[in-house]
């Protein structure tokens, strides 16, 4: 297959293009523009592939997306270009609006106009599938899952601008018949991710002995998901997802920020002991602003359909991920070394 991936540069995005840029059947074109979170080194392993191509570029840019589809001519799209960090939304919530929203339908607008030129084989083949969130879904309370069919309830920038985003996907199938399907995930982990996320934040601050930071009183829960896992589902999505249908992604896996937490440093101590628990190291700070209190996905749909299952345990993706941050410190480091320094974002203090 010829594939455009948006965000490949990011952590799920860039997840995505090592898997299929691994295979030399498929073709490549990572479509990212480089932001903060955009990590070249996070392809690496597959940079330097025949079959692969990087071009940097706003989404936003309608004319320049629509010639780059046009060219590339693909057989799928595979949308996760997005600002992703709920803080940073609280911060700068224009950013998340123009990648998101205005984003999302240069890029819909593009793949239309192009499907709209492709023989009648070609058109029924191809798929436009677009990576979004639980967390349009809003929060619930210490019951229940998300399903397909659940109310949007955002309760953030960040959410808000993915919920328009989804709104705008299923549009443009449901107007133009553009074989778009929506995907929506729980909170993903592992290799890669920037630090300004939990886990790696969290790992980071244990190893520097740093305090760590836990908002409220760290009982707020999440569903989470080993990114190779969500590639796998994302994949298996493209090849047997149906046009117009929303699917759920999720680990199977909840636990509380705090649970997950004191997970991280009982791994720590255990691969770098420095003589105190690193648990010693949490404080508990004022909470987020709007803050979600639990996600959960019901993903019986996609399991029941396409026969997907995650299949990493959450015990043995967060040792993976943790051994991952300790044996590759030039890659984080390097994070560190720029403009971010493991700070608070999102406070919105007057």
């Amino acid at each position: 297959m010829r594939l455009i991936v948006t965000g490949g540069l990011g952590f799920i995005g860039s997840a995505v293009v090592r898997h299929f840029a691994a295979n030399p059947e498929h073709t490549v074109l990572n479509i990212d523009k480089c932001t903060y979170a955009g990590n070249p080194a996070s392809v690496l392993p597959v940079s330097g592939n025949d079959n692969y191509m990087h071009l940097q570029a706003d989404i936003v840019d309608a004319a320049l997306m629509q010639s780059t589809v046009n060219e590339f001519a693909p057989d799928a799209i595979l949308h996760l270009a997005a600002e992703s960090h709920v803080d940073r939304s609280i911060d700068g919530p224009g950013e998340f609006i123009q990648t998101n929203v205005i984003g999302t339908f240069s890029l819909l607008q593009a793949a239309r106009n192009y499907w709209d030129t492709l023989p009648d084989d070609r058109q029924a083949a191809f798929r436009f599938v677009h990576v979004s969130t639980d967390e349009v879904f809003g929060s619930l309370g210490d019951t229940g899952a998300f399903s397909e069919t659940t109310p949007y309830q955002p309760s953030s920038p960040y959410s808000s601008s993915k919920a328009g985003s989804d709104h705008l996907a299923r549009a443009w199938h449901h107007t133009y018949e553009l074989p778009v399907i929506v995907t929506n995930c729980s909170n993903n982990y592992g290799p890669y991710q920037f630090p300004e996320k939990l886990i790696p934040l969290v790992t980071l601050k244990c190893l520097a002995g740093e305090p760590i930071p836990v908002y409220g009183k760290g009982d707020n829960v999440r569903d989470w998901l080993y990114v190779e896992d969500h590639v796998s589902a994302l994949a298996t999505v493209l090849q047997q997802g149906t046009p117009g249908e929303t699917y759920n992604i999720g680990g199977r896996c909840e636990l509380s920020n705090l649970e997950v937490v004191k997970e991280i440093c009982g791994i720590v101590d255990e691969l770098r002991p420095d003589g105190r628990p690193r648990e010693k190291l949490i404080e508990f700070v004022t909470d987020r602003p709007g803050h979600d209190f639990r996600y959960a996905m019901d993903i019986s749909k996609i399991g029941r359909e396409l026969d997907w299952q995650p299949a990493a345990a959450f015990s043995d993706g967060i040792e993976r991920t943790v051994r991952w941050y300790m044996e590759n410190e030039s890659w984080w480091q390097a994070i560190l070394d720029g403009s971010y320094r493991l700070e608070r974002l999102g406070i919105h203090e007057d």
